[in-house]
């Protein structure tokens, strides 16, 4: 949701007359932000330089899943972005109604001023699957506000598009946690009480990738982490299992580490067409500190490829934020082929290890250790209306159904402004 391209259909197919023009004798990828001259029908085309640093974008969708995922066969995808740069200061936003991730940050040279908002309020029950069944009896309305503001280093590096930079960030961090009962909470359900939270986070952001003029991550490489720690004022006993009993003291606080590291480069003695791609995301939770509430979220969606999004975990196929999971280790390594300037092919290999969440049937909680492998085949797609289209399929061994294979398809547009 976080990808956003700004080109009219009727120019990207122009720019696919350049590969064939004899106007180059080597053939060279248009890159985002780039003029573009060439001739389409005997008429001149001329594309300025587009100002990245401010973009706003809309993304609708769905994702289809089959077999169902518990009770779930559809999953509609909808987010507004809003990137803007001044010359002191720049915002970042992705709005999603019961979802936002809000930040705003005030530059006195290479030291900014960072603040933060971050919500998940999503107003429905929200069920654990057990061998693709949903417990009913674990439903739950719960969520999270929290609000972070500290000091930060920001440098630019190569290659200097707006979006290349090494971040160092320090921020103090301070919520609310809620958690409320649905006429379907088994009555043996212990929730633990609202409180309000306090904490720090540590976050570290390098980003040296060149975009294509799809936005898709076209050379360099990319790597951040956050080390998050969280108090939790008033705390509970509660999600005991048969041979390990979770008390206040053990959950109360937790320590939290995600980490990542991406690349993308072209292949020797190939076209710049052809590009190889990996990304390696991990996370780590002190040992017994993770809970249902805290635990890290694995959902599905395009690969990432906006600097603020490579963050996100991603396993295809997956209901958005549907997996919970306490430690994990996800490897991803694809292939993408440029059919043309505004229609590129990809073909991704997926690889999870994970400590899984899950509610038994008598609402115990507990993570069992778990692996899958998933084969997608996408596509990204310039459209009409300065729009874009991505069609992705993929195929998963069992992890996401406890066993059971299945397959998911995912449709998004994205339309700037």
């Amino acid at each position: 949701m976080g990808k956003y391209r700004d080109r009219t259909f009727l120019a990207l197919i122009a720019a696919a007359t350049l590969a064939n023009s004899g106007q180059a004798d080597e053939y060279r990828t248009p890159l985002a932000g780039e003029p573009l001259h060439t001739v389409f029908m005997g008429k001149t085309i001329d594309i300025p330089a587009m100002d990245r640093s401010n973009v706003t974008a809309l993304s609708f969708g769905g994702a289809l899943y089959t077999p169902k995922q518990g009770e779930t066969s559809t999953t509609p995808i909808g987010a507004l972005f809003i990137n803007r740069t001044w010359k002191n200061s720049r915002t970042r936003n992705v709005i999603s109604i019961f979802m936002n991730d809000l930040e705003y940050d005030r530059s006195f040279g290479n030291l900014e001023l960072v603040t933060q908002f971050e919500n998940n309020t999503i107003p429905f029950g929200q069920r654990e699957v057990v061998n693709n069944r949903e417990i009913k009896s674990s439903d739950t309305i719960w969520g999270t506000v929290v609000g972070s503001a500290g000091p930060g280093l920001r440098y630019k590096v190569a290659p200097f598009q707006f979006d290349n930079d090494l971040k160092l960030q320090l921020l103090g961090r301070v919520g609310y946690f809620y958690a409320i009962r649905t006429s379907d909470t088994g009555s043996n359900l212990v929730l633990p009480p609202d409180t309000m939270l306090y904490g720090v986070k540590l976050r570290g952001r390098y980003d040296g990738m060149r975009r294509n003029l799809m936005e898709l991550p076209h050379n360099g490489m990319a790597a951040g982490f956050d080390l998050d720690y969280m108090y939790r004022d008033k705390w509970a006993d509660f999600g005991t299992t048969p041979d390990a009993v979770f008390t206040k003291a053990d959950t109360r606080d937790y320590l939290q580490f995600n980490g990542y590291l991406m690349g993308v480069g072209g292949i020797p003695g190939l076209s710049e067409r052809n590009r190889v791609l990996f990304s390696l995301h991990g996370g780590v939770t002190r040992k017994k500190s993770a809970d249902r509430y805290n635990a890290i979220s694995i959902g599905g969606g395009p690969l990432p490829g906006e600097a603020g999004d490579l963050s996100r975990p991603g396993y295809p196929s997956t209901m958005f934020n549907q997996v919970l999971v306490s430690n994990y280790a996800l490897l991803a390594l694809g292939y993408r082929r440029e059919l043309a300037p505004f229609i590129y092919l990809h073909l991704r290999e997926t690889f999870i290890w994970a400590d899984r969440a899950a509610v038994t049937e008598t609402n115990q909680f507990l993570f069992k250790s778990s692996t899958g492998v998933a084969t997608t085949i996408g596509l990204d797609t310039g459209f009409f209306w300065n729009s874009a289209l991505y069609l992705g399929y993929s195929w998963d061994t069992g992890f996401i159904r406890n066993g059971t294979s299945g397959s998911g398809l995912i449709l998004t547009w994205s339309k700037s402004f």
